[in-house]
């Protein structure tokens, strides 16, 4: 298959579709034909086959390109559709998710002007009206497309330090955060020119969750200091324990502080459409929530959102320029997204959740993030019933933190034994878990997001983690004995 022209247009329509259906047809086939998530190769040995490619001397020919991509990707990537991928909040996507994502990568349009997306300006605008309902913003809300939480956390803050610093020092604003919660917090204070020292972690309770009584205090001292409280950040859904903060009161203590309250619900956001959505009352009361539809809604990367109660806080991220959006545009009322975002160029990755909605609708969306939480809460009866494992907390969503422990080792050498299995089971291909450090200890996290997984499954991993375990203890845990 050769190219006589490489660009898309009306002569190579036909070229178009003949490539992408063969590109289509070896990612199916490799689908269908996986038998674990990963093959356990090694980063030196694939690094030296990718380094071996002359950039400079191309194959001139797409089936030959496709083998070639076939050996230095498609035949060691990590697929997060196979049930037991259990690791990072990687989600098997959603087939009219797909669809979306040929639409829009072939057309191209830009997000950022009416002159380059037209429609596709249009329907990112109803799909986070949609969702500010589903928040119960109110009517004044409005948001933007992103390329993830950690963006949406960094506009979200941009937008409260805004708020909040007129005549006041940077070096006196405050943001308070759950000791549980997302490390683009901190990253955000430090870009924002706020430094690491304006978070504020606040203590969480045994489950998880921050703790009002402890936010009470440090807002206080913030008071007494002189300091000023710029944001509070709660996380509805927290990446190692999914755990929720307990939203209506913080957004009272905010309140009361004048702190504009941030809502990290990238993972959490699969409630919106969920039967437990009262799992998210209160944060109704946010002054901007982020959304991950790449996490809990099944869609490709990238499909995030940040949102806010009051539109006109987003005039913080707004710039005219002359040759993109004039001010005159603003006046006659034509509807530039670039005036809400952090980016110029964007992909139309509205597109993928919107046909989701259209064709799966928002009922099975939910149906699908609620069978991860049943299977979660299952997981979790499994480990606690079983004596080689320790469970950290009961899920609140689809995450679970345990540790291998049998009774007598040393807790330094448990801590070596878990790593070692996490690493050899990835080694094997077998499965995929992730580890993550509790109290100073090293644990095992599964996190769950297909629901083609069973408890069968889990108990099988279980199994081989601890297999693992018990082969590199070996003496230490015959003298255990």
């Amino acid at each position: 298959m050769t190219f006589t022209s490489p660009l898309l247009d009306a002569h190579t329509a036909a070229l178009y579709r003949s490539l992408v259906t063969a590109g289509v047809g070896r990612v199916a086939d490799r689908i269908a034909s996986v038998d674990r998530p990963f093959t356990g190769i090694a980063p030196e040995r694939l690094a030296e086959e990718v380094a071996a490619v002359d950039l400079d001397r191309p194959l001139r020919d797409a089936t030959a390109a496709l083998d070639e991509l076939e050996h230095l990707y498609l035949r060691d990537a990590v697929y997060f559709h196979h049930p037991r991928y259990l690791a990072h909040l990687n989600c098997p996507v959603a087939i009219p998710a797909l669809l979306g994502e040929a639409v829009l990568s072939a057309v191209n349009s830009s997000l950022d002007t009416w002159d380059q997306s037209a429609g596709g300006t249009l329907i990112e605008r109803r799909l986070i009206e949609w969702t500010a309902r589903r928040l119960g913003l109110g009517p004044a809300a409005d948001g933007v497309f992103t390329s993830g939480g950690t963006q949406s956390n960094l506009q979200a803050l941009l937008l409260a330090r805004e708020e909040a610093s007129a005549g006041t020092a940077l070096s006196r604003l405050r943001v308070f955060t759950s000791s549980c919660g997302h490390f683009s917090v901190v990253k955000a204070a430090r870009l924002l020119g706020l430094g690491e020292d304006a978070v504020v972690g606040v203590p969480c309770d045994r489950d998880r969750r921050m703790r009002p009584g402890a936010l009470a205090r440090e807002l206080d001292r913030c008071r007494r200091q002189g300091l000023v409280p710029m944001a509070v950040v709660a996380t509805a859904g927290t990446t190692d324990f999914g755990s929720i903060d307990p939203l209506p009161e913080i957004a009272e203590l905010s309140a009361a502080a004048g702190a504009w309250l941030h809502v990290d619900a990238a993972y959490g956001c699969g409630l919106l459409v969920s039967r437990r959505r009262h799992l998210l009352d209160g944060i109704e009361h946010a002054d901007s929530v982020t959304v991950d539809y790449h996490k809990s809604f099944f869609q490709p990367v990238s499909s995030s959102a940040v949102l806010v109660r009051d539109r006109a806080a987003l005039r913080h991220v707004t710039y005219h320029a002359d040759y993109l959006n004039p001010a005159r545009s603003a006046a006659q009322g034509i509807p530039n997204q670039v005036d809400k975002s952090l980016q110029t160029t964007r992909r139309f990755d509205a597109l993928k959740l919107w046909l989701t909605l259209r064709i799966m609708g928002a009922d099975g969306v939910g149906e699908l993030f609620d069978a991860v939480i049943d299977l979660a809460a299952e997981a979790w009866t499994l480990l606690d019933a079983d004596p080689r494992f320790e469970v950290v907390v009961r899920p609140r969503l689809s995450t679970l933190v345990f540790r291998y422990a049998p009774p007598g080792v040393s807790a330094g050498t448990l801590d070596r034994a878990n790593l070692h299995a996490a690493a050899a089971l990835s080694a094997s291909g077998a499965a995929a878990v992730a580890t993550t450090v509790v109290d100073g200890r090293h644990h095992l996290k599964f996190t769950l997001l297909n629901p083609r997984t069973t408890t069968g499954d889990i108990a099988a991993v279980l199994d081989l983690l601890a297999g693992h375990a018990r082969a590199y203890l070996g003496d230490d845990l015959a003298h255990a004995s």
